[in-house]
Order: structure tokens, then C-alpha cells, then sequence
């Protein structure tokens, strides 16, 4: 087993799993590279409609970046080099022309929003926690993740969630705008497909005439360049000795 699952329905729903629950579903470079070759794919293939992006089991979507191999990233260069080659796959994300959801099957930690984030839609189990928790690591969206966060919410609600650094609880994500619709957590998958039999009913052209419409917007106003900027503020903060120490204390938990 791999540390990404694909499956493809009938209906053009491709599902991406992230298959790491030893490590809660946290991306490292294999992970990267696979994210890439999956959005190339269902960008060509005319028969894939929606893509899904979910984790493997039922305690986390995601937790972000795999701490226990960036850790040895030290300097701001080297941070830059990893963060600005996720960025540049969640652009790719952001910036596919079909429909993506993010199926939060349990906690969404740091880059798991980001990911998110991407998503045009996000759905997750009644139990499921998120949070923009970079604060606490003293760093900041390293991925993008704030200027596409604030591309979706209002400006209040957006920064309330990356400001404070704290987690939500899913029915605090709706009030919020982040969270589209809950589920409960039994047979998530199976309601998340049902949910969307209203889009994939429609032709493939029409879903990408919508999302085209949302991504000329976002190149008009430079979103590449925004997310850019703002993973080289992370750079700087990430080489600083309150974000290092702030990991080592994490990793030694």
C-alpha cells in the first residue's frame, strides 16, 4: 500500500486518499510528488469530473507537513525550497479547472487547512476538529494557505482562524464559512458521494466553465504571486529559533 490511494468511480469522481495513519496523514515529499501527478491526471482525463482529497482512516485528514523529516530544514532557503514546492502543487489545486472537495474525515491540522483551503468545497465528519495552528510553531501559512483562505471567507472570519491559532470543531467551521456541510461520521465517503450527484449530473464542460470563470479572477489578481509572498515571509520565520525550538518541543512530546 501506498502512501496515496486513487480510486475512480463510474460517475467521474476520483478520490486521492493520503494513506499515512501511523504519521496522522502528514505530507512529506512522496506525498508531494503524488498530489502533483494526480492533479495533472485529472486535468487530462476528460472522464474524471470532481476530485476528492481525503485521509485515510477516521482521526485525521491531514496534519500538515511531516515534522520529522522537515525538521532538519534549518534555513530559510532551505525552508523555502519544500514550502514553495507544496505551494506550487496547492496552486495547481486551487487552479484546477474541475470541482475539488476536501473530505475531512477527522482532524485538520496546519497544511491539512491549507489543503483544504485549496478546495472549492469543504465536508467533514460531525467529530472533526481544524485548525490554522502554524501560530503556535511560530511560523505562518507556509503553503499558501492564507491568501487562498482569503480568496473563499471574509476577511473577519479568515483572519480569525489564522490569527488565533486555535482548533474548531466542525459546526464551529460552518458558522465560520469553512466547513460547507457536515455528515455524520458513519459511511462518510458513501455520503459525501451522494451529496455530490448534483454536480457530477452535469457535463464535464459546464463544471469547468464555472471553475474557469473563478480562476481568471484569481490570476487577474495575481493569487500565484500572493501565495509566493507569503511563503517567503514563512521562510524567514521558519529559521528563527523560536519556531526551531518550538518543533523540538513538539517532537520531543
Amino acid at each position: 500500500m501506498g502512501k496515496v490511494l486513487l480510486e475512480r468511480s463510474e460517475n467521474g469522481v476520483v478520490t486521492l486518499t493520503i494513506n499515512r495513519m501511523e504519521k496522522r496523514n502528514a505530507i512529506d515529499f512522496d506525498v508531494m510528488d503524488s498530489f502533483k501527478r494526480v492533479i495533472d491526471e485529472v486535468a487530462r482525463n476528460k472522464s474524471d469530473k470532481v476530485l476528492v482529497i481525503t485521509g485515510a482512516g477516521n482521526k485525521a485528514f491531514c496534519s500538515g507537513g511531516d515534522l520529522s523529516v522537515f525538521h532538519n530544514l534549518n534555513t530559510k532557503e532551505e525552508a523555502y525550497q519544500m514550502l514553495a514546492k507544496m505551494g506550487e502543487i496547492l496552486y495547481s489545486l486551487v487552479t484546477l479547472a474541475k470541482p475539488t472537495v476536501a473530505l475531512i474525515n477527522g482532524a485538520a491540522i496546519g497544511g491539512g487547512c491549507e489543503i483544504a483551503s485549496a478546495c472549492d468545497f469543504r465536508v467533514a465528519s460531525e467529530n472533526a476538529k481544524f485548525g490554522f495552528v502554524q501560530g503556535k510553531l511560530g511560523i505562518t501559512t507556509g503553503w499558501g494557505g492564507a491568501s487562498m483562505l482569503l480568496e473563499k471567507l471574509s476577511y473577519d472570519k479568515a483572519m480569525t482562524l489564522l490569527m488565533t491559532a486555535n482548533r474548531f470543531s466542525a459546526k464551529e467551521g460552518v458558522e465560520l464559512g469553512f466547513i460547507n456541510k457536515i455528515f455524520s461520521e458513519q459511511n462518510l465517503k458513501e455520503q459525501c458521494e451522494a451529496w455530490l450527484e448534483n454536480y457530477v449530473e452535469q457535463s464535464t464542460g459546464v463544471l469547468q466553465a464555472y471553475k474557469q470563470a473563478a480562476i481568471r479572477r484569481w490570476e487577474s489578481t495575481n493569487l500565484r504571486d500572493r501565495m509566493l509572498a507569503e511563503i517567503n515571509q514563512c521562510s524567514v520565520l521558519w529559521e528563527s529559533d523560536e519556531h526551531h525550538e518550538a518543533v523540538k518541543s513538539f517532537l520531543d512530546a
